[in-house]
């Protein structure tokens, strides 16, 4: 109980520099960030160098990420949907009403997880087709999809259930859960590949040994001695209310991974017909090249997510405006300074992934197009964090939809039809979106969450006069 008691203060958000409790716990999240990235960019890069195979495993593997982002949406539902509540929860002071959150969470990830394996087992073919899949690719496609299918109760807990000792302060906490696993990634993956030449199918073994160990850590913890919020049995049994709750909030992240899966079944089906697999394989390095750059800003977001949360239960509205400049003023910042370098160096970052000449030289014009006006992007999640975090689900979701299904998704199949080359037209939806959207989204939350920011503070000074 005193250990207990010791981290409730040591994580009471409320109190002492707001910007130095972002930094404390975006700078562990963003490591673990980097962390839970190598888990499928590490593959891709052993993929890429897989002796004789040329770029068609790495393309294969491109072909599974729109199931895996389904994956990962679901843990998102129910993880990124609860984690906030948490925070605002325990910001009250109502740690059983949180720790019900925790254990619902829980119950829904463990049976979404055995949904989803079974029926990503049964559809895997005619999905990975209908995707963008051709003879040639498919058999990579599906030596991978296959083993990593078995892991997807591991992802959907270790990915799903970080977010609830993130929401708790315990950040570096977090980032070991996802360490363990990707050291262990990196060390099995060359072992399965290169010793045992297991090919692609190897790496996905090692994904899955990796991501079960990760899971099994994350809730040990979550039912130690050391957590302020415990998986209690008691608060697993399915409460139909917390149930709605977590899911409404979580249907921003959801949809944000969801309509990202279609957009990489778009892309993918639009370039192999204007393409062919080359162009396929140039969007999975483009892709990769995202999941590192964009790490340190989903870092920031996710680490002021659970202060804003915390200030927003506890009342403390000059708090929560002082986490939105610094969140939003680090995300600008940074993705200014990152464009620039992409833009001088693009080879660099595409021989992360792949070195055969002829996709470099078709990655080299597609990635300038794809990440021009790179900076707006930060826009959108800073105003998405904003909005889940002060639990403004209707906010959330409509902006997750509104820049990928509303905005990409007719822009990936309408531009190859008016640009020549048509592959560019392809890349082009995606800077167009980040300014519409990213626009869209932060004005609004400024707007929104300042009017309301100034109503409490007229009540509260009504209410002390």
């Amino acid at each position: 109980m005193d250990a207990m008691d010791t981290a409730r203060k040591q994580n009471d958000f409320s109190k002492g520099s707001v910007v130095g409790s972002i930094l404390s716990l975006a700078l562990p999240m963003t490591l673990a960030q980097l962390i839970n990235i190598l888990y499928n960019v590490v593959d891709r890069m052993y993929i890429g160098r897989i002796p004789g195979q040329g770029s068609l495993p790495l393309t294969g593997l491109g072909l599974c990420m729109p199931l895996i982002s389904v994956i990962i949406a679901f843990a998102n539902l129910f993880g990124t949907g609860g984690a906030p509540l948490c925070s605002i929860a325990r910001g009250k002071g109502d740690l059983q009403g949180a720790e019900r959150i925790l254990g619902n969470a829980f119950t829904m990830l463990l049976f979404t997880g055995i949904l989803l394996t079974l029926l990503g087992l049964f559809f895997k073919k005619p999905l990975l087709y209908a995707f963008g899949a051709s003879d040639a690719t498919y058999p990579y496609a599906d030596s991978y999809l296959s083993v990593y299918l078995l892991g997807t109760l591991f992802v959907m807990m270790g990915l799903g259930m970080n977010s609830y000792i993130n929401a708790q302060g315990f950040a570096r906490i977090g980032m070991l859960t996802t360490l363990i696993g990707a050291v262990l990634n990196l060390l099995l993956d060359p072992l399965f590949l290169f010793v045992f030449h297991m090919g692609i199918r190897g790496a996905a073994i090692a994904t899955v040994i990796s991501q079960a160990v990760s899971a099994l850590w994350t809730i040990r913890f979550l039912t130690g001695p050391n957590t302020i919020l415990r998986i209690r049995p008691a608060c697993m049994k399915p409460c139909l209310r917390t149930i709605r709750d977590i899911t409404a909030l979580g249907l921003s992240g959801f949809m944000m991974a969801i309509t990202n899966s279609i957009v990489q079944v778009l892309c993918n089906a639009t370039l192999s017909i204007y393409g062919g697999d080359l162009y396929v394989g140039v969007m999975t390095v483009i892709n990769s090249i995202r999941e590192i750059l964009t790490m340190p800003v989903s870092g920031i977001t996710n680490g002021s997510q659970p202060v804003i949360s915390y200030n927003y239960g506890a009342g403390k509205n000059d708090r929560i405006r002082t986490a939105i400049r610094f969140m939003a003023a680090s995300c600008i910042g940074y993705t200014v300074i990152v464009w620039g370098i992409l833009h001088l160096f693009p080879v660099f970052f595409i021989h992360l992934f792949n070195t055969q000449p002829q996709l470099t030289e078709a990655a080299v014009p597609a990635l300038r197009i794809y990440y021009f006006g790179f900076f707006m992007m930060s826009l959108q999640f800073s105003g998405q964090t904003v909005f889940q975090a002060l639990g403004k689900a209707k906010y959330a979701i409509f902006f997750s939809i509104l820049r990928k299904v509303v905005i990409v998704a007719p822009l990936t199949l309408l531009l190859p039809k008016l640009i020549s080359p048509s592959v560019n037209g392809v890349f082009l939806a995606e800077p167009i979106s980040n300014f519409i959207g990213g626009a869209a989204c932060f004005g609004t939350m400024l707007t929104v969450v300042g009017r309301q920011l100034r109503r409490t503070d007229m009540n509260a000074q009504k209410a002390s006069s």
